[in-house]
């Protein structure tokens, strides 16, 4: 932290580790060590939710000095080894947030997956079939945990960390086909009744940058893929 009180913090999503990698994060997380105060992971940490791909992540970990807070991914889903996958994270020591908040010097991290489900006017609404209703209930169902999360901060600094988007205007650039499958605005809805200091997110590889909720609050599209100020594939927000 710098004199000022002022947190540094690195922010990427979306590494997609791979079980047959052949390069690896160690020197990038150096770097953000000597960057930033603490970093955090966008979700997708891996490729295809497997262990290995997530002890991998661990071993370039080490070369990371600062605290690190994360979430999961829909790619970390995928092998249905999300127990395992998690266990292996948070014994290297990563701060993997699943609806809860943790606290690096005065400042809040508060963090979800988030979900599907679309934006304004597009979202998606509870009727007809059971599969649709049941989307609809994943979506506000953690948009609730945000919520719940969020009145577990007590710092009046407060970074919320998600991997779906909870606003169109950082998804922008990818396909208008798949945007609701791109986040949802129950997040943005949660995050504009609380003082939040800014938002990250990644899920959206062609998106844009920067966006702000209905209300204001700054959103980050922090995806590795995503061209940030700078040039580095993280970004580094002050808070």
């Amino acid at each position: 932290m710098t004199a000022n009180g002022v947190l540094k913090v690195a922010a990427i999503g979306d590494l997609h580790v791979k079980e047959e990698a052949t390069s690896s994060f160690r020197e990038l997380f150096a770097e953000i060590s000597r960057e930033a105060d603490a970093l955090v992971l966008a979700g997708d940490l891996t490729d295809l939710g497997k262990p290995r791909e997530a002890e991998l992540l661990a071993e370039d970990l080490r070369a990371c000095s600062v605290p690190v807070v994360a979430v999961l991914g829909n790619h970390d889903f995928e092998s249905d080894a999300v127990d395992e996958v998690s266990t292996i994270l948070r014994q290297a020591g990563v701060r993997l947030l699943d609806g809860q908040a943790t606290e690096i010097e005065g400042v809040g991290f508060v963090g979800v997956k988030g979900f599907v489900g679309g934006f304004g006017k597009a979202m998606l609404g509870a009727f007809g079939e059971p599969a649709i209703k049941a989307i609809v209930a994943e979506s506000l169902g953690e948009a609730m945990r945000l919520e719940n999360a969020m009145r577990k901060v007590s710092s009046e600094r407060a970074l919320v960390v998600l991997h779906y988007a909870p606003i169109p205007e950082t998804v922008a650039g990818e396909p208008l086909e798949i945007f609701p499958f791109l986040g949802s605005s129950r997040l943005a809805e949660i995050i504009d009744r609380f003082p939040v200091k800014a938002v990250v997110h990644g899920h959206a590889h062609r998106g844009v940058f920067e966006g702000r909720t209905p209300g204001g609050v700054p959103v980050f599209n922090v995806a590795h893929h995503i061209e940030k100020p700078g040039g580095r594939p993280y970004a580094l927000l002050e808070l």
